[in-house]
């Protein structure tokens, strides 16, 4: 299992349609061979900053569904709405105990 992690800086004024597209996304990814969960954060702090936790079964299929996504429609909408282009991580968890 590998878990990435996704950073979005929203433009001022654009938080609540960037947050629509945003969950779009991840509504989509349910229907992805490797997706097994997600959880999107909302920083309380700082308008228009958001992370997204997301579990893929491999490494291989995450970046297999990020290479496929990369030119849908909704990441198209999204992409204006964003202060920088958004950060990933790609992490797993630490075997030696």
């Amino acid at each position: 299992m590998v878990t990435i992690i996704w950073e979005t800086w929203l433009n001022p004024g654009t938080e609540i349609e960037g947050l629509r597209l945003t969950r779009q996304i991840w509504s989509d990814m349910k229907g992805f061979d490797g997706y097994l969960s997600h959880q999107l954060l909302v920083d309380q702090d700082t308008a228009g900053h958001l992370f997204v936790i997301s579990q893929w079964r491999s490494r291989a299929e995450a970046d297999r569904v990020k290479d496929q996504y990369a030119g849908s429609e909704t990441v198209r909408a999204l992409a204006p709405l964003l202060v920088r282009p958004r950060g990933r991580w790609v992490l797993s968890g630490d075997q030696s105990t």
